[in-house]
This record gives structure tokens, sequence and C-alpha cells, in this order.
């Protein structure tokens, strides 16, 4: 199945209560990252970011952050946004609204519990796995105040059809300010994110741009 890289302008005016990009007078990039905390590749991720002075957005799956709170715990140290993934990486199109909801709320419930005793401010922010998400769980999300965020441009690095190179290419060619990239903390991507994630942070440095985690947002 075809994956395109960067989201089309008709999808995003199709679902316009989704947040696809942040628009910005900055030369300013969000990156963010899906399907951690994982031992093999977060720190690693983590200490990448760091050499760069770049912050991102962990989109974290609850189950993750149950089985390695240590990790979970680095990335909110190290001063990046978290977001919720669902609990155990769930297929809306597939699952009821009522099961999805609880599901986002469990994970929602994890990651609350792990920053109570910190400063560190969980923000309501969501990304539905696979990019799958009914009209109506969508709809009930916003209810409960959380904020959908979507994405500009796929790196596709979890793809084995896509090479190091490719997966680069992907973000280079298709960023620009104010843009929401998407990579993933996760063992399947880790071939190509380690590849890629240094080169386009070096890119698009060397231009001048900042990354910045998703910031506040109102509903």
């Amino acid at each position: 199945m075809f994956t395109p890289v960067k989201t089309p302008e008709l999808v995003k005016r199709m679902f316009p209560n989704l947040i696809w990009d942040l628009p910005s007078r900055e030369k300013v990039i969000y990156l963010t990252f899906d399907d951690g905390p994982t031992p093999e590749i977060t720190n690693w991720t983590l200490e990448v970011l760091k050499r760069y002075n770049a912050k991102a957005t962990f989109f974290c799956i609850g189950k993750n952050i149950e089985a390695h709170p240590e990790i979970f715990q680095n990335i909110m140290n190290q001063g990046h946004a978290i977001g919720n993934h669902t609990y155990n990486h769930v297929k809306g199109w597939k699952t009821k609204t009522k099961d999805y909801l609880e599901n986002v709320n469990k994970c929602q419930d994890i990651m609350n519990s792990h920053a109570q005793n910190s400063e560190f401010k969980i923000q309501n922010i969501f990304r539905p796995p696979y990019g799958q998400l009914r009209p109506k769980q969508a709809k009930a999300l916003s209810a409960l105040g959380y904020n959908l965020i979507m994405w500009s441009v796929l790196s596709i690095d979890w793809d084995n059809n896509v090479n190091m190179e490719q997966c680069l290419k992907n973000v280079i060619d298709n960023t620009k300010s104010g843009h929401v990239i998407v990579f993933h903390d996760s063992i399947k991507a880790s071939r190509n994110m380690k590849y890629a994630l240094p080169k386009m942070l070096e890119y698009f440095n060397e231009k001048g741009f900042v990354f910045k985690r998703i910031p506040e947002l109102n509903q």
C-alpha cells in the first residue's frame, strides 16, 4: 500500500479539527517520535537531540511507560513534550469508540501518575496509532480536552522497503517551517531513524531552523 510522505492539502481540509501543522513565521520544525519508550532506541534518540540542542514531542504507548518508567522519566527530565499514543497501540478503525476512549484515558492516567511528583506538565495531546481515527472517536476525544496531533511529513522510517537514504530524503525534501515530522523510537524503525535523524538535524540546523516541542494548545 502506498503511504504518502507529505499530507495532501485535501486531507487537511477534510479533517480541519485535526492538527496537521503549526504555521509559524519562525524557522521552526516540530519533531515527533511515536511508539516508545523503547530501551534499544529512545535513550539514543535523546542523546542525539541533546547534541543538536533540539526539543521534540514523544507520543508514548502506555504499556511501554509501565515497562520502562526510567526512560519515560528521562524524556521528561530533558524537557521534551509528552503525548498520548494509546495504552497498547490500538487501531481506531477496528475498535469501538467506548473501548478506544478507555484505552486512551488509561494511557493518560499512567503518564500523569509518573509525572505527579515532578514539575513536569503532561499536555492533553494525542496521536492515533496508524493515523486511524473514526470521526466519532475524534469528536469524543476533542470533547474530553485532547488536541489531536497528526503530521505534515512522514519519514516512513518503519518500512523495510524504504532504505536509509530515502528515509532522510523523505524528510529533507518535504519539510517546511511549521511542519510536524514523524519518526519512531521503535526497534522496527531504528535502522532508518538512526541514519536519518542526525543528518536531518544537521541539515536544518545549518539552514537556521530550530526544533521545538509541540507547544501548549488551546481547544
